[in-house]
This record gives structure tokens, sequence and C-alpha cells, in this order.
């Protein structure tokens, strides 16, 4: 999503890069915070989830665990038992749409740190299904705090399809720690909207993805967060295939869906869903969304004969959406 209105020159920006794009904030500064503080209470935030949660990066909590031997056990922080406890929420709720054990498939389709970059090795993808279920993993919450893991061997865990959405959490508490209550906070097309703009209108953004028509949204408390295939494919001999991959079948969604945009007071909760959703796919995906009150907008591709992506909107994203 991007922001729809032009800012006021009362209204702040800071912007940097961060998980292999960019970030931005907007927000009111009644008590004139320095910009440099502000920045770092960002930065400091983002640091800790990549240094948590990155598989990129090799000496981040994940890595580690994710290269560790088979029954060992391992302590999470509280940041990084946050996300877990919610991947593992809607990969229970959804049967296993989402599934954060998916990292040795991800690779083996050609995405990822650890990417295959030749043709699709049959052998090792079967490998790879047998490295994935999120059933295997032994996670305990140990209280609010902290929760233990254990490594059930050669598992490869990627937090891709949530943890952008928890980064922009973990960057609004940090914004509100300072005292700030009017901000737009956004992690490379992921926003969260807290409070209101200068004379009190609500945060307004343009959701992001190849639409027939713009569609604009009101960030009134909320996070928004849009899964799609436009952003990262592969193609090899005569074959194109998503980023996405159904942790089910260990195969790229194939449902036809060009994205699937989430509204949820959680950004972390949005991305997961748009990720769920995505791979469960326009008929079941909207039934499993419409069952739980989500509000999901579902972009259908153009198919032949169409002359425009089609859009099918829950009643929960009618509703929240009806006076953007």
């Amino acid at each position: 999503a991007v922001p729809r209105l032009a800012d006021p020159a009362r209204l702040h920006q800071l912007a940097g890069r961060t998980m292999g794009t960019t970030w931005s904030l907007r927000f009111d500064n009644p008590g004139m915070r320095p910009l440099a503080e502000v920045r770092e209470a960002v930065e400091s935030a983002l640091a800790r989830v990549i240094a948590q949660m990155s598989h990129w990066e090799a000496d981040a909590g994940i890595s580690r665990f994710n290269r560790a031997p088979a029954g060992t056990r391992h302590t999470l922080p509280a940041e990084f038992a946050r996300v877990m406890a919610c991947a593992l929420q809607w990969a229970e709720d959804s049967g296993g749409a989402i599934d954060p054990t998916v990292g040795a498939l991800v690779a083996s389709w050609g995405f990822g740190p650890d990417a295959n970059d030749g043709p699709i090795d049959t052998d090792a993808l079967e490998a790879a299904r047998e490295r994935t279920g999120w059933r295997k993993l032994a996670f305990e919450m140990a209280d609010d705090a902290t929760a233990t893991l254990t490594q059930p061997g050669g598992f490869a865990l990627d937090l891709s399809g949530i943890a952008k959405g928890f980064a922009v959490d973990h960057g609004v508490e940090a914004l509100q720690a300072l005292g700030l209550e009017d901000f737009l906070f956004e992690i490379g097309g992921e926003l969260r909207g807290v409070g209101r703009r200068p004379g009190g209108q609500p945060w307004r953004v343009q959701v992001d993805g190849e639409l027939p028509a713009p569609v604009h949204v009101a960030l009134d408390g909320l996070a928004i967060a849009t899964s799609g295939d436009r952003w990262h494919q592969r193609e090899h001999a005569g074959r194109r295939w998503s980023h996405t991959i159904d942790p089910r079948s260990g195969e790229p969604v194939t449902t036809g869906l060009a994205s699937v945009t989430v509204l949820h007071a959680q950004c972390m909760q949005a991305d997961a869903l748009a990720t769920v959703l995505t791979v469960l796919g326009a008929e079941e995906g909207f039934v499993f969304a419409e069952a739980r009150g989500i509000a999901a907008l579902f972009v259908a591709h153009a198919t032949q004969g169409d002359e425009a992506p089609s859009l099918r909107a829950t009643p929960a994203w009618t509703e929240r959406t009806a006076s953007a």
C-alpha cells in the first residue's frame, strides 16, 4: 500500500532501508522530539527483529536454529516467541496453509538465501518435503516473554510470511514508547496507522497491486498487508512460478490470485493472514476469511476474455472501508 494524501508541512518524515526493502515514517511531533532520536528508536527495533528472525543473516537467531543439531532445544526471546506463536496458531487453524518450517521448500524452488539456482531437483524437493511440517516442532511458551523450540533435525525456519508485519508492529511499539501518538509507519508496502493526521483525518493509503481502479483505505487504528505473485517470481524451462509455496503440497501456489490484502489491528496478523489466504486460494480462502470476520480483498488475475483483474471483498472488508 502507498500513502494517498500529501503531507502538511508540520508532519515530519523519516525513511531508511531494512530487510531488503525500505521503511518510511510520517508523524506528528508536537513535543518536538529530535529526529535522530526517533530514527534511533525505529532502527533499533528493526535491528532487533533482524538479529532474531532474518534467515538472510548467518548470525541471526533463526539461522543458528536452522544449523543446530537434531534434538537441541533453544530458548527464544520475546519477539521471536510472539511471531512463532502467531505463525503456529494460523498453521493450526488453516490446516498448514502457513508453515514456519517451509525454508527447505522455499530454497528448493529457488528463493531465499539458500536458493537453488538451477533446474528443480525432484530428489532434493522430496527431501525438503520430509524436512517440512510445523507439527514436528516442539514449541512451548514458558511465559509471556520467552519460549523454547526444539530442532527436529535439518528443519529450516522461514518467517518471511509474517516477520515483516511484526517488524511494523515492533516499530510502532518503539514509537509509542517515545510518546508519539499520531503516525503512519511502513515497511515494504505494509503499513500501520496510529492516531490521526493533523486536522483529525485518519491516515489514508492506496492498496498496492495491479488493480483495475485505485482502492483507498482509511487506516484508523489498522494495519494493512498484501501478499501477491508479482513481486518475486522464477522461471525455468518455460515454467514460471511464484515465491509463495503451499507447504501442504510443497508446490508454488497456482490459485489464479494476483494478490490478497488484509486489514487487521496488528500488522503481524495481517501479514500472516495475507499469506494464508493466498495459499488457500480465491474460493477456500474467501470462505475461511468470511467465517472468521477477516477483512480481506482478493484480486484474481484477468483471464482470457476479461478486460481487468476481478476484485472480491469479504463483508468485514466492505464494512471497514465503507467510509474510506
